[in-house]
C-alpha cells in the first residue's frame, strides 16, 4: 500500500508562509504608516496589495498573506486609534486577503485574469464593515465632498465598493502584474513551489 500523506504541515512550509506573512505584514505597516488614511481609510490605495501576486507561486501564499494582514491590521488598531472595532478589519480582512490570495492561486494559468481575486474579494467584503469603522472614527462624508453618508448603509456600501475595487485593481493592475512578470523571471518561483514549476500543464504565462 502507499504512503497516505502527511496531514503534518513541513518546516519548508511553515517557513514559506512566516516569510510570507513577514514581508506583507512589514509592507502594509510601512503604507500605513506613511500613507495614512489612504492604505485603511474610506479610499483605499494599500500598495503592499502588490504582494498578493506571491499567491501566483504558491499556495503556501494564502495563509501566508492573511496572516501577514491581520497582524498589521491588528497593528493598526494602535497607530490609527481604531480601538475594538477595528477587529473588523483583523477578521474581515483578513478573510477577504485569503479569499483573493485562494482565487489567484486557482487561476494561477491566468495571471492577468487571476489578479481579479484581490479586487472583487476586497471590494465585496471590505465595504460591507468599513461604514462601522469610520463611523467609529468620526468619518461620515464622502472623501473631499460634503455629501454626507451617516446613517446610509447601501450608499456608503456602494461608495466603499466602488472606491476600494477601483483602488485595488490599480495596484494589482499597475504594481501586482508587473511585479509577477519580474518575479518569474527568477529563482523565487521554483523556490517558493520547493522546486518545482507552480504553473499548472499548459498554463500561460
Amino acid at each position: 500500500m502507499g504512503r497516505r500523506p502527511s496531514a503534518t504541515m513541513s518546516p519548508a512550509t511553515m517557513a514559506r508562509i512566516a516569510m510570507i506573512a513577514a514581508l506583507y505584514g512589514a509592507a502594509t505597516l510601512f503604507c500605513m504608516l506613511f500613507m495614512g488614511g489612504l492604505a485603511w481609510g474610506p479610499v483605499q490605495l494599500r500598495l503592499s496589495e502588490a504582494l498578493c501576486v506571491l499567491a501566483l507561486f504558491t499556495p503556501d501564499a494564502i495563509p501566508g498573506l492573511a496572516l501577514g494582514c491581520a497582524v498589521a491590521n491588528g497593528a493598526n488598531i494602535v497607530l490609527g486609534g481604531t480601538g475594538t472595532l477595528g477587529l473588523l478589519d483583523v477578521v474581515f480582512g483578513s478573510a477577504a486577503t485569503a479569499v483573493g490570495a485562494w482565487v489567484m492561486w486557482r487561476w494561477r494559468s491566468r495571471p492577468s485574469l487571476a489578479v481579479l481575486g484581490p479586487v472583487v474579494a476586497n471590494g465585496l467584503i471590505v465595504p460591507a464593515y468599513l461604514p462601522l469603522l469610520l463611523a467609529g472614527l468620526g468619518f461620515y462624508t464622502v472623501p473631499f465632498t460634503s455629501i454626507s453618508l451617516e446613517g446610509a448603509w447601501p450608499a456608503m456600501y456602494l461608495f466603499g465598493l466602488v472606491c476600494t475595487s477601483v483602488g485595488e485593481a490599480v495596484v494589482m493592475y499597475v504594481l501586482g502584474l508587473p511585479l509577477y512578470r519580474a518575479l518569474e523571471r527568477t529563482p523565487l518561483p521554483a523556490m517558493l513551489a520547493g522546486g518545482t514549476d507552480p504553473r499548472p500543464m499548459g498554463g500561460t504565462r
